[in-house]
């Protein structure tokens, strides 16, 4: 894969394909995201495991790009969640991703959005916890 747009473009195919063990591999092994809900995740060998649970996490999930802007090895992206929880209620959110790429990879990853969208994921989560 060359070029920062290729790398983000397959981020979101990946995604959207629910390939979350390819979608990892696009990660340097150092990386580091800030991700909304998550928080902050330092580790290939941390986010792979955490990824794992996304296709019991949401029923439908798709991230699609709007807007994309490359500026070398930085890529910024406009994007459009429309997802399910797991028992099917509606997610729908506005998504800004900012990434940056070193040596044809994501190093680090940051996204923003209006995490009341989020809710019925985020409440599924609550009541799985003991």
């Amino acid at each position: 894969m060359t070029g920062a747009r290729a790398v983000v473009d397959a981020y979101y195919n990946h995604a959207n394909a629910g390939e979350w063990d390819a979608w990892c591999d696009l990660f340097t092994d150092d990386m580091v995201m800030d991700e909304q809900l998550a928080g902050h995740i330092e580790g290939l060998d941390r986010l792979r495991p955490m990824m794992a649970g996304m296709g019991q996490a949401y029923s439908r999930f798709q991230n699609v790009p709007r807007q994309v802007l490359v500026d070398g090895q930085q890529v910024a992206v406009v994007s459009h969640i429309s997802a399910a929880n797991r028992a099917g209620e509606p997610i729908e959110a506005d998504v800004m991703n900012y990434f940056r790429l070193a040596d044809g990879k994501i190093a680090y990853m940051a996204n923003f959005h209006d995490s009341r969208p989020f809710e019925p994921f985020l409440r599924q989560l609550a009541e799985a916890s003991p």
